[in-house]
């Protein structure tokens, strides 16, 4: 029996290297937990025997306890690296060719896919609450793949105007005729960036020139505005304007300006507001301008907060939630199946995952920007890996005596 006893000790010996060989190999892996090999001794069946006589017949492995302990934090900045500080896995949707199951992990590494779905390095896709536009999440809350829309908004063509400025009144008439290219021949400019239908930028230009009185005796401001959509002239020839000795506006405060091709129904008239406008000898100067036109937002970046709130924002200023990331705890951690890629799934001595948000009903914290490293630590396990080697030395050793002893006993019956 010495024989079998000295190979149970070896098998044993053999597992503690293997469990902490894993574990070393693992000290660089994100959201790895490293796991402890946990042996029970063998007794003789025979339970009838004295006691005082019974002898120990080996070791066999009783469990590879996984050690939940939390790994190292690192900032990365990127704000898709997530980790929970705290009890709490992230959920992801694996897919195969059997359909998508559900699966658990500590790695919050993730990333935006090709689709604009939220996954991690093998595709799988973070589980998140569906959420209100206020970010709260409806009812017992919803799962949901994250995904990100590419654009924002609705594209509203530029129909109004409004500009508020000072004309020089001081400014002398040009005798040049006019021309954009020449800025002798008019007093002043001013750009707008306004939108087309689609929501492209463009800029439309009012230049400012000075006219001689149509009265001499007059003692009115009068002026051309010519007004320009990047090359094309609107209101061909200009439009005039005029102000009081008082430098008040007379007449209409608002302009209408049209394309020159009346029949371009993608290109409405502009109506340009120049109310509140003056004319006086103080420089030219705008004092407000707005238009109500919108661009389609590009998506410019996305955010996670502590709650776990996940913001997509845009170049418009819009800011989209889409969804609150979900968490998964259970209430026995170590029961968790390894499925590798330092993902696990729920079994019978885990139990069903509980679900829920960073920071409620005893989930961790939510940390953006950070990484969660490997638990292993590389001294302790270095000093493990010598007393496993030392225990398999030793075991080879006993099994060495054990075939001396039987062959002893083979020459004595020959």
């Amino acid at each position: 029996m010495s024989f079998y006893t000295s190979l149970s000790g070896l098998q044993a010996a053999q597992t503690d290297m293997s469990t902490i060989s894993h574990n070393l190999a693992n000290v660089s892996t994100n959201g790895f937990k490293k796991s402890r090999s946990e042996f029970t001794d063998i007794m003789a069946s025979n339970f009838t025997s004295d006691p005082r006589r019974l002898v120990g017949s080996g070791a066999a492995l009783a469990q590879n306890k996984q050690m939940f302990g939390a790994g190292s934090l690192v900032t990365t900045g990127s704000s898709l690296d997530l980790a929970v500080a705290g009890d709490g896995f992230f959920a992801v949707k694996t897919t195969a060719a059997g359909g998508s199951t559900t699966a658990y992990t500590r790695n919050g590494s993730f990333g935006v896919d090709t689709n604009r779905y939220i996954t991690d390095a093998q595709g799988s896709r973070l589980q998140a609450f569906a959420v209100e536009t206020d970010g709260t999440v409806p009812g017992a809350g919803t799962l949901i793949d994250v995904r990100v829309p590419m654009t924002s908004g609705t594209a509203t063509a530029t129909g109004s105007v409004t500009l508020k400025a000072n004309l020089n009144s001081g400014a002398a008439a040009s005798e040049a005729e006019f021309s954009r290219t020449n800025p002798a021949s008019y007093a002043s400019a001013t750009s707008t960036t306004i939108y087309d239908a689609a929501g492209n930028s463009q800029t439309l230009t009012n230049y400012f020139v000075r006219k001689e009185p149509s009265d001499a005796a007059s003692t009115a401001s009068e002026w051309t505005v010519h007004s320009f959509v990047g090359d094309v002239e609107m209101n061909e020839g200009g439009t005039d304007i005029a102000f009081d000795a008082d430098g008040n506006l007379l007449g209409s405060a608002t302009l209408t300006l049209a394309f020159p091709d009346a029949g371009d129904t993608t290109r409405a008239p502009i109506s340009f507001d120049l109310t509140g406008s003056t004319a006086t000898k103080q420089a030219f100067n705008v004092t407000s301008r707005s238009q109500d036109g919108t661009a389609l937002g590009e998506f410019a970046g996305i955010t996670v907060d502590s709650a776990g709130i996940i913001t997509a924002s845009y170049s418009n200023g819009d800011a989209v939630k889409l969804g609150k990331v979900a968490l998964a705890n259970f209430v026995n951690p170590t029961g968790l199946r390894q499925n590798g890629g330092q993902y696990w799934s729920s079994t019978g001595l885990s139990g069903t995952a509980t679900m829920g948000a960073a920071n409620e009903n005893g989930f961790g914290k939510l940390m953006s920007g950070t990484i969660e490293g490997s638990n292993v630590d590389i001294t302790e396990e270095l000093v493990e890996l010598i007393a496993a080697q030392r225990n398999f030395q030793a075991n080879a050793k006993a099994l060495d005596t054990s075939s001396q002893i039987s062959q002893t006993i083979f020459n004595i019956r020959a």
